[in-house]
């Protein structure tokens, strides 16, 4: 077991390390899921939802907000969400007041809350999405080529909003557990380089 979860700053940089905290989607992530494995694995934190069924975009803010303000004072979180969770990050940093607590996020996957075909669950999100707001802090959009919730071009787009770069992944589906990508070294790997471009 490896313990990168947590991020140090060289020494003799005072500042202390940074936490991965992992912001699951709809459903939450399961079995096979790379954001499973990375909490496996790198001891990264899960930050868990009362409802993933219904996900209540005021809830779930308030839970990661919760999240961030657990951390001691002076230390940073890097976020590493995975689709509806991506839509968890743009809208809690349209509305907190805490987001010097994070450093960078990792956005895998957003999906498109534009689709005719949205699942109900996730309508009230789409109609509280207004257009892209710019993150206060470094951002990284990966998206698949072929994934079913979303393409190219609209994650293209969403990350141009964000103020976040992209990454082409490659075709493989919505970046999930059936995407079959184990522990995914690429995305950690991208992870691990946007922390060190924000240190």
């Amino acid at each position: 077991m490896t313990t990168d979860a947590v991020f140090p700053f060289s020494s003799p940089d005072p500042r202390p390390p940074m936490r991965v905290f992992l912001l699951p989607g709809w459903r939450n992530s399961g079995p096979g899921h790379w954001q499973t494995e990375w909490e496996r694995l790198h001891g990264d934190v899960r930050v868990e939802q009362d409802d993933w069924q219904w996900p209540l975009r005021g809830d779930w803010m308030t839970r990661l907000e919760e999240a961030l303000l657990s951390l001691p004072d002076g230390s940073q979180a890097v976020l590493a969400a995975h689709s509806l969770g991506c839509h968890l990050v743009a809208a809690w940093a349209a509305h907190s007041a805490h987001t010097g607590r994070v450093a960078a996020a990792l956005l895998v996957a957003p999906p498109d809350l534009r689709r005719a075909d949205l699942a109900p669950p996730l309508a009230p999100w789409a109609a509280a999405a207004g257009p892209g707001v710019r993150l206060p802090f470094a951002g990284q959009v990966v998206y698949s080529l072929d994934d079913p919730y979303c393409t190219a071009a609209r994650a293209l787009d969403m990350a141009a909003g964000w103020g976040c770069g992209a990454i082409a992944a490659g075709a493989l589906g919505h970046l999930n557990a059936d995407s079959g990508l184990g522990a995914w070294p690429e995305g950690r790997a991208w992870l691990t380089s946007l922390v060190a471009a924000v240190r």
